[in-house]
């Protein structure tokens, strides 16, 4: 069952094109998106910078690809990134109610006996976006980072949220207890300290505090070691491949994968769920 995933497109069209041409050639039975898929400001140079990206763009496409492979459309699952404004939640929610994709941010759904998750938030960040950042397990930040209660939101939430709401509770009420030795997890966030997370930071020093350069979420690694889930899918930070040379990794039984990139290229992962294990990464 090849199964393709992408990540972390920031709007470019041309990476986008190459993803509809890649789909219809290879028809994949699921394409899975994992957030920061919109532009980030202007400057991009292409028709859609001053448009509804999501419903003039995104939506009129992927509904020109449905109905070009009819009953070979693949499944589709995405997520936002914390590139993304929340605003564009309620464009993605209306498509996924026409059957276009699956809007799968805190959702499990059942695909072809296995099940998918998907969860959108990062733990907190140098950039301003606050939309999907949430503390990870504690209200520590990470030096050169700006806590979830500063920057600005495109959609508010309660003063309470900003300040006591973590990523390690909301995948605890995500998890529901259920066994997922089965599932296929879909985080714009890597786990932390893996060869999937290595932002460019080495050396880097802010106020006499060293700076980590494994920026993912130490909840999510937590997750993934305690519920064992058959892949687990990653983008966020875009350079790790580069940094580390691999865009898998493996924790315990689950097989990671990254499909962000830093070269103008557009990578895909293809997997089969059955053979996690042959996985491969291609770069167009």
């Amino acid at each position: 069952m090849l199964c393709q995933f992408v990540t972390d497109l920031h709007g470019h069209i041309d990476r986008y094109e190459k993803l509809y041409e890649f789909v219809k050639s290879k028809k994949p039975k699921a394409l899975f998106l994992g957030g920061d898929l919109l532009p980030h400001g202007l400057g991009y140079g292409h028709e859609y910078e001053n448009c509804d990206f999501v419903r003039e763009y995104l939506i009129e496409n992927f509904k020109k690809l449905q109905d070009k492979l009819g009953a070979k459309y693949p499944e589709v699952f995405l997520i936002l990134g914390n590139d993304d404004g929340r605003i564009e939640e309620r464009a993605f929610q209306e498509a996924d109610q026409t059957g276009l994709w699956h809007y799968i941010h805190g959702k499990r759904i059942l695909f072809g006996g296995y099940t998918v998750i998907g969860y959108a938030y990062v733990p907190p960040t140098p950039f301003q976006l606050k939309d999907w950042e949430k503390y990870d397990v504690s209200r520590y930040v990470d030096p050169g980072c700006i806590s979830p209660e500063a920057g600005y939101r495109a959609v508010q939430i309660s003063e309470y949220d900003q300040k006591y709401s973590t990523i390690a509770k909301d995948l605890e009420i995500l998890a529901g207890g259920e066994n997922l030795s089965g599932a296929l997890l879909l985080f714009h966030t890597p786990p932390h300290n893996t060869l999937l997370d290595k932002a460019d930071l080495d050396g880097r020093v802010i106020d006499h505090a060293p700076v980590d350069p494994h920026v993912g979420s130490i909840a999510v690694r937590r997750f993934i070691e305690k519920k064992q889930p058959l892949i687990s899918m990653h983008g966020h930070v875009h350079e790790s491949t580069r940094m580390t040379g691999a865009w898998q990794d493996r924790l315990g039984k689950t097989f990671c994968f990254n499909a962000a990139h830093d070269g103008p290229e557009l990578a895909v992962v293809e997997f089969d769920p059955g053979q996690p294990g042959k996985a491969t990464r291609v770069l167009l």
